[in-house]
This record gives C-alpha cells, structure tokens and sequence, in this order.
C-alpha cells in the first residue's frame, strides 16, 4: 500500500501537469463535491481522500490528453502513492478510456458528477447570477436535453452515473448542483 499525499502534496502534483486555469478550477470543483458526497453518504471520516481522489482525477488530462486515466496511474505509481486512490482516479474513464470499473460508492460518485459539474458550471454561468446558488435541477434538465448545449459533457456517462448509483437522474443533479454551492466560494475565487 503506498502513501496518501497532504491537499499540499496533490496539488503540487496537479500543478505540475497541469497550468490551464479551467483544468485547475475544474479540479478544485471536483475536489469540493467528492467532499460533500463523503459527507451526505455517510464517509465524513474519509472526506480528505475523497477530496484528494477529485482533486487529482485529471493530473494527465491536460498533456496526456490521449492516454487520460491511463498515463496518471503511471505518473502516482512513480510516485508511491496508495493503489485506492489510483485505482479511483482511473476508475472515472470506465468504458472512455480503461475498462478500470468504479466499484467503491466514491468511485461510482466521482465517475457520475465528473461531466455533470461542467454541463452545472456551463448553465449558471449562463444565468444573471453566473452562480449555482440559485439554480434549479429543472434548468439543468432542459440543457441536458440540448446536446449541442456543453457538447463536451457526456450525457450517456451522466446517465450511466446516476445508474450505478442507483439514483435518478434529477436526484443526482439536484445533489451535485447542492454540492456544487457548498464549494462555490473556493473554486470561484480560483
């Protein structure tokens, strides 16, 4: 069993890989909804790992595009870091890019909030408060249903999300967008 880095430890690691500044803010938006989840579901005592497991989920994504959820494991096993939290990391391009299945419940949320925290980032930033504080599930519904609306964000990987979780789908955005406000303050001040 490896190491489990410090919050200070993973974002060097993070920021080493990655500069863009939407990949980082996507980063700490994740890492802030694997803590809410924790939370909600029971996990409190593990919402540290939880946060690091969203916070470092795309370390290859922005120079490894094409070998994502592949290259990170390498990179964290050079490092000595603990198998859960690689194995978690990866799991979240189950069916993309690895056949890596999620099997923990975090890594069944990690993988169905993922893409639904950007198609949630891209409707509040189309509404007049640019916020999640005051958006509805309904909202998220009808540019769900609009594929050309964040066309990068995978519906079918949302949907499948919500399946493993054994969740319907309003459930899991009505939840992600309540995750999403818990830690609006830290990855909008990024």
């Amino acid at each position: 069993m490896g190491k489990t880095p410090t919050h200070e430890q993973a974002w060097a690691l993070l920021t080493e890989y990655n500069q863009d500044h939407f990949h980082l803010k996507h980063a700490l938006t994740v890492e802030g909804v694997m803590r809410y989840f924790a939370q909600e579901l029971g996990y409190g005592d593990e919402a540290d790992f939880w946060g690091l497991v969203g916070l470092l989920h795309d370390l290859d994504f922005e120079q490894f595009p094409d070998q994502h959820c592949i290259k990170e494991q390498e990179i964290m096993r050079e490092r000595g870091l603990d198998e859960r939290l690689i194995h978690a990391t990866a799991s979240h391009g189950y069916g993309i890019t690895v056949d890596i299945q999620p099997e923990h419940e975090m890594e069944k949320v990690l993988y169905a909030t993922d893409e639904l925290t950007g198609l949630i980032g891209a409707v509040a930033i189309m509404r007049p408060s640019k916020s999640v504080s005051d958006l509805e599930t309904k909202s998220v519904r009808k540019k769900f249903k609009n594929a050309k609306f964040a066309a990068g964000c995978s519906r079918e990987v949302i949907q499948n999300g919500a399946d493993m979780l054994g969740w319907d789908l309003n459930d899991l955005i009505g939840r992600t967008i309540l995750a999403m406000r818990s830690c609006e303050e830290i990855y909008e001040s990024f």
